[in-house]
């Protein structure tokens, strides 16, 4: 590896270095009853058009990742059709009338296999690109994903997704334990909660990125375009 195959883009704390073939674009929970209308997530009284406007930032920098043939990952939060893997805190835990497994508009609430838990169509995955489905908040956790990180010699992460203090927060913690750099891109993750938003984001680049990096995605398409390793050529020189 040379200095060559190193990109730079403007991040906070400070630029972030990257060798595109050993870094992964990790999608967070880009799910239909957190992101559609009368899913999960509107059902607990949450206004899901906070989580919809990371979608076209989310569907253009995936096109440019898969345009330069790079390593795409997405991510489901659900349990078994038969709730064995739910802890019954998790269940009951927010009180209200609905909860997991329970039905809702998309079929059982957060079950894998129905239409609620699947990823969006905007950005569904293709073949070859992973599908990690994960009991928990963390991508980590009961799961494989560290292990095919690993068989691809990915060493750094750039994470989307929602939300940005939950799933996407915890996920870049299990990372940064197991070694991994990561970038959260702040236009591509969302939160239910503007506030929450922010502070989520702050705690990630805290302290000299105690977590990782922050950057927008229009900062991560120009260097891509620049290396030549993806289309929109008009976002060259962007910030």
């Amino acid at each position: 590896m040379t200095r060559a195959d190193i990109l730079t883009l403007p991040a906070d704390p400070y630029p972030f270095e990257f060798v595109p073939r050993r870094t992964a674009l990790l999608i967070i929970d880009m799910q239909r009853d957190f992101l559609e209308p009368g899913g999960f997530g509107e059902m607990l009284g949450n206004d899901a058009g906070q989580l919809r406007r990371t979608i076209e930032p989310n569907r253009r920098l995936l096109a440019a990742w898969r345009d330069a043939g790079l390593l795409v990952l997405h991510t489901r939060e659900g349990h078994r059709p038969d709730l064995a893997d739910l802890p019954q805190a998790k269940r009951l835990r927010g009180r209200g009338a609905r909860t997991i497994g329970d039905s809702g508009p998309m079929g059982r609430i957060l079950v894998r296999g129905e239409a609620g838990h699947d990823i969006i169509p905007e950005l569904y995955p293709v073949p070859g690109e992973p599908v990690i489905d994960k009991p928990g908040k963390g991508a980590f956790f009961a799961t494989d994903l560290h292990a095919i990180l690993q068989a691809s010699g990915i060493d750094r992460l750039v994470v989307t997704g929602v939300t940005t203090e939950v799933c996407v927060n915890t996920t870049v913690r299990e990372a940064n334990d197991r070694g991994y750099d990561c970038l959260v891109v702040e236009d591509c993750v969302g939160s239910y909660f503007p506030e929450f938003q922010a502070a989520g984001l702050a705690m990630i680049r805290a302290q000299g990125g105690i977590f990782g990096w922050v950057a927008s995605s229009p900062a991560l398409l120009a260097a891509l375009a620049a290396a030549g390793l993806a289309r929109f050529p008009e976002l060259k020189g962007a910030a």
